[in-house]
């Protein structure tokens, strides 16, 4: 008599098949809100300064590195060799932003670890990647602070740099759900120079202040007014009357992390968390 074989039934949350389907979409979702916030709870993060800032920027170090290696090049046997070299150049000079953000994360963290937790403590929370992302979460780790990072699976640029605090490293299949949390529990929003994805996250926060779906006092700070003023034209905005005069005070603009950490500060003596 043979035996008969029983194929095993998985239970639903045990079917890969089922859970990467369409049909599971919603679950998915779910989890990058669910498992996010667990973790967060878990390790007690609740007030986060967050860093937006492209991920193209190089510290420095690499950046001086780059140019040196270029110049070194026979320009006749170097395919390109003047594109590169302004390149490199324009690299050297960005990456001022680099260390710049660096800088005031450490500064921030060192004072958010000297409050008590009565006052609340403020967490360094970035996309995760490299660039302005990566100096943030350095500079955060040089104080000996703990830091966020929240990072996207795209087919370039973005992984995870070696500063984000192990436990805190989140990966994100949906913009959306990790748009959400950059905004859930930020209290304030640096916006160092950047490209679109830099603009894309600018512009929606200010786009939820300006609705009043944030009704908090979200602090946003546009880090080097040169920039941003000659990218995008602001004041243009109100001069064709698209925005009102009054969303012009949405932002404030700092030049040196100085005058950022002094402006930051400054608000939250004025405006400090709400207990929850």
């Amino acid at each position: 008599m043979s035996k008969q074989i029983v194929k095993e039934t998985k239970k639903a949350y045990e079917n890969m098949d089922f859970l990467n389907s369409r049909d599971a979409r919603v679950l998915r979702m779910l989890s990058e809100y669910i498992e996010p916030d667990a973790r967060f709870k878990k390790y007690n993060i609740r007030e986060t300064v967050v860093f937006f800032g492209s991920a193209r920027l190089m510290s420095k170090k690499d950046a001086a590195a780059q140019l040196k290696s270029i110049k070194a090049a026979d320009p006749k046997k170097t395919p390109g060799f003047e594109e590169k070299l302004k390149k490199a150049q324009k690299s050297l000079e960005m990456s001022k932003y680099y260390e710049d953000a660096v800088t005031l994360a450490k500064m921030l963290t060192e004072w958010s670890m000297g409050l008590t937790d009565e006052q609340k403590k403020f967490v360094i929370c970035t996309g995760g990647g490299p660039g302005i992302m990566e100096a943030a979460n350095k500079g955060a780790k040089a104080a000996g602070g703990k830091s966020v990072g929240l990072n996207i699976s795209i087919p370039f640029e973005q992984f995870v740099n070696k500063y984000v605090t192990d436990d805190l490293k989140l990966e994100f299949h949906y913009f959306f759900m990790r748009k959400f949390w950059f905004s859930y529990l930020a209290k304030a929003l640096i916006v160092f120079p950047g490209g679109f994805g830099t603009m894309d996250e600018f512009f929606e926060m200010l786009t939820l202040i300006q609705t009043g779906k944030i009704k908090r006092p979200l602090l946003i700070i546009g880090y080097d007014e040169k920039f941003w003023n000659t990218v995008v034209n602001i004041d243009a905005l109100v001069e064709y009357g698209v925005i009102s005069k009054n969303d012009l005070n949405l932002i404030q603009f700092c030049n040196t992390p100085e005058q950022a950490f002094k402006v930051f500060t400054e608000h939250f003596t004025k405006f400090p968390p709400k207990k929850r």
